[in-house]
């Protein structure tokens, strides 16, 4: 079974948060990045994330619509064969994983969820990019 590494991106640490960009990495193969470019507003980011988060978009490159996004992640999961998701923060990445993928919700494909909290504790937070695809690759690494 392939474990694919999720990291998330999103508005604020709050109830309401909106996903910006996500990213599902293995260790060595293929990875899915996105960043979205509707579903979410400036005025409802954090000033974290206006500071940290979004300087570091490349939405000409990597944005797409959730709608558009959606298909492509849904084709991605599904041509991966078995496989697990794992996340150093599924109580905030999953649900933004489940939203995106609206209500086909994940693929017969995927057996299951996991946390894995400890995935970048070797690094300083100077060292973690907050950046969706940087944070996932560091994780596939790690784990």
């Amino acid at each position: 079974m392939q474990s694919l590494y999720l990291d998330t991106e999103f508005t604020c640490l709050s109830p309401d948060r909106r996903l910006i960009s996500l990213a599902l990495v293995t260790p060595h193969g293929p990875e899915f990045y996105v960043e979205l470019t509707d579903g979410w507003r400036l005025d409802d980011c954090s000033d974290f994330v206006v500071e940290v988060v979004l300087p570091q978009l490349d939405l000409s490159c990597h944005g797409q619509s959730q709608e558009a996004a959606r298909r492509a992640l849904q084709a991605f999961l599904a041509n991966r064969g078995d496989l697990e998701i794992v996340s150093d923060a599924l109580a905030w990445d999953g649900p933004l994983l489940l939203e995106l993928l609206g209500p086909a919700g994940l693929p017969a494909n995927v057996l299951g969820c996991r946390e894995q909290a400890d995935l970048l504790s070797d690094l300083d937070e100077a060292q973690i990019p907050h950046h969706a695809l940087l944070d996932a690759r560091l994780m596939a690494r790690a784990g």
